[in-house]
């Protein structure tokens, strides 16, 4: 009888287990502009997921103090978390901008180092910031990204994607950021065919500047693309965290956009 107790508890422990819970969040100007109180709501928002991409930091010192100001919010809040910054990106230098990884180091661990990628530097303004990170005996590499603005045609940059399996072969990538793009758009098909699949199918993430019939959201622009081969996504979610506020205004102090998340599952 104690045998198979421990068998039971050892198959609920491993299926607990063998999930990662991702965020990835765009924080407009994540800067010396973001209040005390403001870091630390951001900190609760995220405290339950395992790993957070971060868009949009300011590239210069006060971004990168705000990064910080996050992660000691984040240790406040129960679990030990790590994270990685991205120095200011290249690209055509319009507008530089930094990424940042977060992780609770008791679940999962960085392998090497994080790096922006330099492959299409040229071609795409903020180039994105990748990591690889060990949970178990699995890896998994996560493409962070930001795109142009919707008016400078951001699939000019997305189509650029469709090489990132082959030169980064033996990696399990997910794609994952601001893309200023719903899936929908044709940009996309190529990595879809390769069976990389969108976590959200007509999900708004953006904020409006005002609600219009009690309609807060815009457009269809944060997604997270991961591979079916290799994961299963067995649940997701966009948070609504401006419900938490009076007004619309003081939510987008926080940010323009909505945290977008999926627990994801190796195969």
């Amino acid at each position: 009888m104690r045998k198979l107790l421990f068998v039971i508890f050892l198959l609920i422990y491993c299926v607990g287990w063998s999930q990662i819970r991702f965020c990835s969040w765009n924080l407009c100007d994540m800067g010396k502009s973001k209040s005390t109180a403001e870091v630390a709501f951001m900190a609760e928002t995220l405290k339950d997921f395992d790993v957070v991409a971060i868009q949009e930091v300011v590239a210069g010192p006060e971004g990168a103090k705000a990064v910080s100001r996050l992660a000691d919010a984040l240790n406040r809040t129960g679990s030990k978390w790590d994270y990685r910054m991205s120095e200011p990106t290249i690209g055509n230098g319009q507008k530089r901008e930094r990424y940042a990884f977060f992780w609770k180091t008791a679940v999962i661990a960085i392998k090497g180092k994080a790096w922006l990628d330099g492959n299409f530097s040229s071609e795409i303004e903020r180039e994105p910031f990748l990591a690889t990170f060990k949970y178990g005996e699995n890896e998994l590499t996560i493409v962070n990204f930001h795109a142009i603005t919707k008016k400078l045609q951001p699939e000019r940059e997305i189509k650029y994607f469709r090489f990132y399996p082959e030169k980064y072969r033996g990696h399990n990538l997910v794609f994952a950021g601001d893309f200023n793009c719903p899936q929908s758009h044709t940009v996309f098909n190529p990595i879809k065919k390769m069976r990389y699949n969108p976590v959200f199918l007509n999900a708004k993430t953006t904020l409006r500047t005002k609600c219009i019939g009690g309609d807060c959201l815009a457009s269809e622009f944060d997604n997270i693309f991961y591979q079916t081969d290799v994961l299963s996504a067995t649940a997701k979610g966009v948070v609504p965290f401006y419900k938490e506020f009076p007004t619309l205004k003081e939510a987008r102090k926080i940010s323009d956009h909505l945290p977008v998340w999926v627990e994801i599952r190796f195969k």
